[in-house]
């Protein structure tokens, strides 16, 4: 019993004691120690039940301890046996009873032991959380030292960064201060070099004007001497018009001269006779310039009255060492340019219905996308993953010019109507347009969406987008004039050779025609089998307009009669890989289809 009423007060006792210590303790000891008393009232409500049947115990002891004692002090009585017997048996129930008591208090005591072993093993529990408790508190105090540890270096190092910038701030001030003065101290010497050189100029007029008037003086001195000297008539009829002549002529001289009297240092100098020597000499050898000026608007070429529908492979060849992205016909003659993945445009000549090359264009860093040539067949363009655009003429091998300013790959460049510009569309979401004889860009126009292809008019610029659209800019104003819905992404744009239709193919695998005339007429044109292989699947129109060609991804070529909307021709079995791009020469007499396993097959009606 002692030891239930330690494990009852001890705690109280405990809590007690940590409740005088609390005062100085900070606010989480507080919290623990809360924490703590309410264990203590909860555990109380456990053993109340236990107090109790101790304590009734405890009185029924006292009871047969005072029976016991109050039996004895009687004194002793001499009964009879009748009474004896009574008392006896009166006895024995006592006796019994009080056995039956016992037995109970004793089975109660046991059962009180079994709860207070069970409540010291609790106790224990709770002991061993609380130290566990304690530990973490106390692990958690070092780490709240370290992290302020930690904070305090933190600021320490960002008042170091603090100073650091307010430094590096001055010497910035003070640098742009010295850029300032020294920017000031370049115009005062700009403007001293030109006064001096305004002043060497008048010193050169004033040297120019003496030099011409004493020419002049010494001019009129020999007309002088000339008209003093005698003329001897005998010398023959032919003698006084020679005189005449020659004296008209000095004449002329003189008045030629004397005009001349005030021209300026500026239009004598070395530096202006040579330019003006190197314009007379540019306009003798025109023909080597990036664009002459008779070339500004595209030249004639020939006309394809009717086109014909290919039907048999006539040349098949591994055209390069990597895949083809491109293929393009000269519109003059039927010089062939493919580009591929291997970072060259190839040229190819068509003999005998064979393709043979014939020269390598190098100077790409990355792989050719698209291929245009100019009107004359003379010049051609390409675009690059590089991120840029290659100007090459055909009797050079090295591009003439790059064309730089995409932050992305460049997907298509065209010349517009004149050859002194060139359109470019990118990945980059622009359209640029270019000036060749700056080789500068002109003009930038947001499309919204990457660009996959591009093409031309004179006022107006049509690009394909991969979010299934196709719009109409006004290069003007770069200002978009209208848009297009389709089903796909858009892979490729061309144009009717009349500028009066637009063909598109996308990804829903299929081609559609638009007439420019009224944009929302358009008809589409699909086959069975006819896939897309790739986002740059090129498709075109024949020379004369009646029918369109593309590449599928089962590696047949798909043409169709633009008139009838009917699948015209299917030219099967001559490639083992996807077609890029398709090509139709001017004649109208040849198609070139090329793939990504590097492969060009020429194919011709007979």
């Amino acid at each position: 019993m002692a030891a239930l009423e330690c494990h009852r007060d001890s705690p109280s006792t405990m809590l007690g004691r940590i409740h005088f210590a609390a005062e100085p303790m900070e606010t989480w000891k507080r919290h623990i120690i809360r924490q703590l008393k309410h264990r203590d009232k909860s555990q109380k409500k456990n053993f109340q039940d236990v107090i109790r049947s101790y304590i009734s115990l405890l009185e029924r002891t006292k009871q047969k301890a005072l029976i016991l004692s109050s039996v004895a002090r009687l004194p002793p009585v001499t009964y009879s046996e009748d009474s004896l017997a009574v008392q006896a048996s009166h006895h024995n129930n006592l006796v019994n009873d009080l056995q039956k008591t016992t037995g109970e208090l004793a089975y109660q005591v046991l059962q009180l032991q079994q709860k207070i072993e069970i409540k010291d093993a609790i106790l224990e529990e709770q002991h061993a959380s609380m130290r566990e408790v304690q530990a973490r508190l106390v692990q958690v105090e070092s780490e709240r030292g370290e992290l302020r540890a930690s904070v305090t270096q933190i600021r320490e190092r960002n008042r170091a960064q603090k100073r650091e910038y307010d430094a590096r701030l001055e010497q910035r001030s003070e640098k742009e201060q010295a850029y300032r003065q020294a920017r000031e101290r370049g115009q005062e010497i700009l403007e001293d070099m030109i006064k001096s050189k305004q002043q060497a100029a008048m010193k050169m007029n004033n040297r120019n004007e003496r030099r011409v008037r004493a020419r002049e003086a010494n001019l009129h001195k020999d007309l002088e001497l000339a008209a003093k000297r005698a003329v001897n008539i005998d010398d023959g009829p032919s003698s006084v018009p020679q005189l005449t002549v020659n004296t008209s002529a000095n004449i002329d001289v003189a008045e030629r001269c004397h005009a001349r009297v005030f021209r300026s240092a500026s239009a004598t100098s070395p530096r202006i006779l040579s330019s003006i020597r190197e314009l007379f000499d540019r306009r003798k050898r025109r023909g080597n310039s990036v664009c002459r000026l008779e070339e500004d608007m595209y030249s004639p070429v020939g006309i394809c009255l009717a086109a014909r529908v290919p039907a048999v492979a006539k040349h098949a060849l591994d055209a390069h060492e990597l895949g083809i992205n491109a293929v393009r016909f000269s519109a003059c003659t039927n010089l062939l340019a493919t580009g591929g993945t291997d970072r060259v445009i190839k040229l190819w000549d068509i003999t005998a219905g064979m393709l043979h090359h014939r020269l390598t264009l190098d100077g790409s860093n990355e792989g050719i996308t698209s291929i245009e040539f100019d009107p004359t067949g003379t010049r051609i363009l390409a675009a690059s993953y590089d991120k840029s655009a290659l100007f090459w003429r055909l009797d050079d091998c090295v591009p003439k010019f790059t064309l730089t300013g995409h932050s992305r790959k460049v997907t298509a460049a065209k010349f517009r109507c004149s050859q002194r510009q060139v359109v470019t569309g990118s990945a980059d979401r622009t359209v640029k347009l270019w000036d060749l004889q700056r080789a500068a860009c002109t003009q930038t126009i947001e499309v919204l969406s990457y660009c996959s292809d591009v093409v031309c008019s004179e006022y107006f610029i049509i690009s394909g987008h991969y979010d299934h659209k196709i719009r109409f800019w006004d290069s003007r104003a770069a200002s978009c004039t209208q848009e297009l819905p389709l089903q796909g992404k858009v892979t490729s744009l061309d144009m009717c050779p009349d500028h009066r239709q637009l063909l598109s193919c996308s990804r829903d695998e299929s081609l559609q025609v638009v007439d420019l005339r009224m944009s929302n007429a358009r008809i589409s044109y699909r086959a069975e089998g006819f896939k897309c292989g790739c986002d740059s699947t090129k498709a075109i129109f024949s020379p004369d307009g009646s029918y369109l060609a593309a590449g599928s991804a089962d590696g047949a070529v798909y043409i169709w009669n633009v008139h009838t909307g009917n699948l015209e021709k299917r030219l099967p079995d001559m490639h083992s890989a996807s077609i890029n791009a398709v090509a139709w020469s001017l004649s109208g007499e040849f198609v070139v289809s090329v793939d990504k396993s590097r492969r060009a097959v020429l194919w011709s009606d007979i």
